[in-house]
C-alpha cells in the first residue's frame, strides 16, 4: 500500500503543508517567512511526514482551503494601489504605469485630491472649481455622486451650466493627462482655500446636516443627550440645524426679535409658501393691525415660483442663525423636562 493511500483525510496542518508544497519555491518561502517559529516547526514536520501525496490529498487540501475562505472578505480599500505595486514589481515602473492606465477606467486612477473631492459637500466643492474651464468642471462632476454633482451644477453661473452639460454629454475617452491636470487643479485650490493644513472635516455644521437628515425622531433622541454632555456644543450644533419650520417653535418675544430684522418683501414671499395655520405663529408676534396688513399683502402677492419662496425662507433662517449666535433668540436644548424641537 502506498503512503498516499494511508492518508484518507487530512487535518488542517497537513492541508497547509500540501498547499505550501504546491507553490513555487519563491512563493512558498515568502509565505513561510511570515510564520512564527512554532508554526514553522509544525508545518515542517507535516511536510516531511506526509510521504507521497496523491490526487486525493491534493484535492482534499484545496477543498479545505476553499472551505476555510468561504466567509473571508478581501477589502477593496487600497486595491488599486496594491495592484499597481504588484504590477510594478512584476514588470517595472514604466510598464506598470502604462498598464494601469489601460486597466483602470476614468475615476479609478485618480489621485488623493480627486478622491478627497468625492467626500466633500457641494458647498465645499464649489470654491474649488469657481472660474475654471467648463471641461475641467465636467471632468470633476462625472466622478461625483449624481445628487452632489447636481447641486454643484446648480451653483455654477447660469450661462456656464449648458456648457458644462454639453461637455459631460460628449466627454468620451479621457486621457490620463487630463485627469492629472484636474488633480493638480484640485490640489492647488485646496491649498488656496485651506492652506497647508489638512482639510478640516466634520464640525458642528456637518453634525447638524447629519442630524437634520436623520429625521425628527433621531433629532429628539440625540439633541437632549448632547445638551447634557456638552451644552455649549449642543447650542452650536442647534444654531446650524435651523430649518424654516424650526422657527414655528419660537416664543412670541423671540419671533418679534426675528421679525424686526426681516424685510417685508422677504417675509411675504416666505409666508406665501406655507399653509395659513403655520403663518399664525408669525402673526401672533405682531400687532393685530400689522398682522392684518401682512395677510392682505400675502393674498395680493399673486403666484410665486417655488425657488423664490425657498430663497426667502433661507434668508430668514440665516437671520435666525445670526440672532441665535448673538444670543438674541434661543431654541431649547434638552435638559430637565425641556423638550428639544
Amino acid at each position: 500500500m502506498s503512503a498516499s493511500l494511508a492518508l484518507p483525510g487530512l487535518g488542517d496542518a497537513e492541508r497547509a503543508a500540501v498547499m505550501i508544497m504546491l507553490l513555487e519555491e519563491e512563493q512558498a518561502a515568502e509565505i513561510l517567512a511570515r510564520l512564527a517559529p512554532e508554526e514553522l516547526q509544525v508545518l515542517g514536520e507535516k511536510m516531511c511526514a506526509l510521504g507521497d501525496i496523491g490526487p486525493e490529498q491534493i484535492t482534499d487540501a484545496i477543498s479545505g482551503f476553499v472551505d476555510s475562505t468561504s466567509q473571508a472578505v478581501i477589502s477593496a480599500r487600497g486595491r488599486n494601489e496594491k495592484v499597481r505595486t504588484l504590477m510594478t514589481r512584476a514588470v517595472g515602473e514604466v510598464k506598470a504605469e502604462n498598464l494601469m492606465e489601460r486597466i483602470l477606467p476614468l475615476g479609478d486612477s485618480s489621485g488623493p485630491a480627486i478622491e478627497l473631492a468625492r467626500w466633500l459637500t457641494p458647498k465645499a466643492l464649489i470654491p474649488l472649481i469657481r472660474g475654471e474651464h467648463p471641461q475641467a468642471i465636467a471632468l470633476l462632476l462625472v466622478q461625483l455622486d449624481p445628487d452632489v454633482a447636481a447641486e454643484v451644477l446648480h451653483a455654477l453661473p447660469i450661462e456656464q451650466q449648458p456648457q458644462v452639460m454639453h461637455r459631460i454629454a460628449t466627454l468620451g475617452p479621457v486621457s490620463a493627462e487630463a485627469v492629472r491636470m484636474l488633480e493638480d487643479l484640485l490640489e492647488r485650490r485646496i491649498g488656496e482655500c485651506h492652506g497647508r493644513a489638512m482639510l478640516s472635516l466634520g464640525g458642528t455644521r456637518q453634525a447638524a446636516d447629519i442630524i437634520n437628515n436623520a429625521g425628527k425622531a433621531a433629532e429628539k433622541r440625540i439633541m437632549p443627550e448632547l445638551g447634557r454632555i456638552d451644552r455649549a456644543l449642543a447650542r452650536a450644533i442647534e444654531a446650524e440645524m435651523f430649518k424654516f419650520e424650526h422657527l414655528f417653535a419660537l416664543d412670541g418675544k423671540a419671533m418679534g426679535a426675528l421679525l424686526r430684522e426681516v424685510e417685508s418683501d422677504i417675509l411675504i414671499n416666505a409666508l406665501k409658501g406655507i399653509p395659513e395655520e403655520q403663518r399664525e405663529v408669525f402673526f401672533a408676534a405682531m400687532s393685530s393691525r400689522a398682522a392684518d396688513g401682512l395677510r392682505d399683502e400675502i393674498a395680493g402677492r399673486g403666484r410665486l415660483k417655488l425657488a423664490e419662496v425657498v430663497e426667502a425662507q433661507k434668508a430668514i433662517v440665516a437671520i435666525a442663525r445670526r440672532l441665535a449666535a448673538d444670543g438674541t433668540i434661543q431654541f431649547g436644548v434638552g435638559g430637565g423636562d425641556d423638550e428639544y424641537v
